[in-house]
């Protein structure tokens, strides 16, 4: 399969010319929602339908369960989630002062289990780290995205935007040349979405599960026959801590649903 998606990419990339539109502007960026079909959107837009609503579930569970030789729950801090961390994901990844560096949601959850709870950091991509940070970005859902206005974060932005544009893998792509240039096309039958991540963690049908955006950054670096970055490598930080500037003022679908 990963072989027939590689050959389409170079098709798609050599016939007809590309739209070369450089950064999308604000007031013209999309959701990947409005690229889905009617069948994905009502999945998404029913939570009873929709399949990652059982992780934000799970996470709910996990918020009140107390965990650690601490034993702490989260919510003996943060109390209700539904006001406590409206808004949170949002603005993730966010600053750390401690680290002198941005840190994602998942790596706050983890560090909030390490340094509180005295509990083991979950694993990346684990069920209940996605969970967790399902049912706290769930909290945030229709709330516009505001990550990358501190300004401490400005380097950290620029680097992302750097490696977004960079050309990498035996295809000598860049994530610019699909999300920027080639959106409202097609790869391999799917729609090319203009990358903005504003459902994550979210569950995509291919995966039957939900993922992290980390993961889907991976998938895509190994699409264009690059060495992908580990789980929660600085580049990776940095990435999606563009993305999620990039997708400024849109609003937050956790869980969304994508092909």
């Amino acid at each position: 399969m990963s072989f027939w998606r590689a050959i389409a990419v170079a098709a798609l990339l050599a016939t007809g010319p590309a739209l070369l539109a450089g950064e999308i502007p604000p007031d013209a960026r999309r959701s990947g929602y409005s690229f889905m079909g009617p069948d994905t959107r009502a999945m998404q837009d029913d939570d009873s339908s929709n399949p990652g609503m059982l992780f934000v579930l799970d996470g709910e569970a996990l918020w009140t369960k107390r965990t650690g030789s601490a034993d702490k729950a989260c919510a003996d801090c943060h109390g209700d989630a539904r006001g406590s961390m409206k808004g949170v994901a949002a603005r993730y990844p966010a600053f750390d002062k401690a680290l002198a560096r941005p840190v994602t949601l998942d790596q706050r959850i983890n560090l909030c289990r390490s340094n509180h709870q005295q509990a083991t950091p979950l694993p990346y991509e684990s069920r209940d780290l996605l969970a967790l940070s399902a049912f706290v970005a769930h909290q945030s859902r229709g709330i516009a995205i505001t990550a990358g206005d501190d300004p401490q974060l400005k380097p950290f932005v620029e680097q992302g935007r750097d490696l977004f544009m960079q050309r990498e893998g035996q295809l000598n792509l860049a994530c610019t040349n699909c999300h920027d240039d080639n959106f409202n096309k097609r790869l391999a039958g799917a729609p090319i979405t203009q990358g903005q991540p504003t459902g994550y963690p979210l569950y995509r049908l291919e995966w039957q599960t939900l993922g992290s955006l980390e993961r889907r950054l991976r998938s895509c670096m190994t699409g264009v026959r690059a060495q992908a970055y580990d789980f929660g490598a600085p580049e990776l930080v940095a990435l999606e801590l563009y993305l999620m500037s990039r997708a400024h003022g849109l609003t937050m679908e956790t869980p969304a649903v994508r092909p």
